[in-house]
């Protein structure tokens, strides 16, 4: 409420029964950003809300969000997750896959999904060279996509990167948004 009071109102969550919790306490002009790795089972709960989300990383995930849309009549903004870390513990496609995806006819029956960018999350690593150059590789791939043309459910204009511990290289390297969440409100 600190932050609302503060003139916040994009927010965003990673765990699903966080955010409707926080979405039934706080006022409703809210933008509500799904930001960690989201269940298909879970997505039926934030589809009502949700203004993006971030984590979509299969297509499996976007047919469940189209399906939930379709349920209420909403067009629901997604991001693409890229795997971009060397870690394994990450979520996310390739690039071949989202150029493949991207292209794909299957994209095209999904009237209640609309692909606004790409999303990536760097390697936890005090190595900032190596962070800038994994973010610096999806900007220029964000780039790349922003040339071509697509399906019209397909609108690559956000790049989601940077997090509390990377979020100035990740501006410096071109990010339109950032999720900050540790560095404001604390470690969970």
């Amino acid at each position: 409420m600190k932050a609302y009071d503060a003139g916040l109102r994009v927010f965003g969550e990673n765990k699903v029964q966080e955010m409707v919790d926080k979405y039934e306490k706080l006022p409703k002009d809210i933008q509500w950003h799904m930001i960690g790795h989201l269940q298909s089972n879970k997505v039926k709960y934030i589809a009502p809300f949700v203004h993006l989300i971030h984590s979509i990383d299969s297509f499996k995930l976007l047919q469940e969000v189209n399906k939930q849309g379709a349920k209420i009549n909403k067009i629901i903004p997604c991001l693409l997750q890229v795997f971009i870390a060397t870690e394994e513990t990450k979520f996310g496609f390739s690039f071949d896959e989202v150029k493949i995806l991207l292209k794909a006819d299957e994209l095209k029956t999904l009237p209640f999904v609309e692909i606004n960018g790409l999303m990536g999350m760097a390697s936890n690593t005090p190595d900032m060279a190596q962070v800038r150059k994994e973010l610096r590789g999806l900007r220029s791939f964000f780039d790349e996509l922003k040339g071509e043309s697509f399906s019209p459910n397909v609108k690559i204009k956000e790049l989601s990167m940077g997090m509390s511990g990377d979020y100035l290289i990740a501006i410096e390297e071109g990010s339109t948004l950032i999720r900050v969440g540790s560095a404001i409100f604390g470690a969970r």
